[in-house]
């Protein structure tokens, strides 16, 4: 299954839908190198750029919420620190257990578990932005 950003997972917001589709790029390039049968010492690098990249995605996204004043800034962190931990342990699996339709299956749970997120509270915080965005622009 290839992962793509579709028109509803665009939030609107440049930097977000930018990293979301880099993201979605890592998890494409893990699910082909997977399929393809790659030994860990290939799939490694890959699960490294794409629990790296996620974080450093988390990371850029609370900084906007930190700066718009984003209400739901405590859940979206909580949601951000379990994300890193499940992808962490999926990853590690994938890389200990190989690339069987256990740990995929684990995988392919956890980038639906995102690809629900982004479709509802990303959107919800590039809203925000654009709101405050407005209104400082108003003031």
């Amino acid at each position: 299954m290839r992962y793509e950003i579709t028109n509803d997972l665009l939030t609107g917001n440049i930097l977000i839908d930018s990293e979301h589709r880099q993201l979605f790029q890592a998890v494409n390039s893990l699910m082909d190198a997977c399929s393809a049968g790659k030994g860990c010492t290939e799939l490694e690098p890959t699960v490294k750029f794409l629990t790296a990249y996620v974080a450093k995605h988390f990371a850029d996204e609370e900084n906007l919420q930190i700066n718009s004043k984003y209400p739901g800034y405590t859940a979206h962190k909580l949601f951000h620190e379990n994300y890193k931990r499940q992808l962490a342990s999926a990853t590690n699996e994938l890389l200990t257990s190989g690339s069987n339709i256990a740990t995929l299956s684990k995988v392919n749970m956890i980038i639906g578990t995102l690809v629900s997120h982004i479709r509802t509270e990303d959107k919800k915080l590039a809203l925000h932005i654009r709101n405050t965005q407005k209104t400082n622009t108003l003031n």
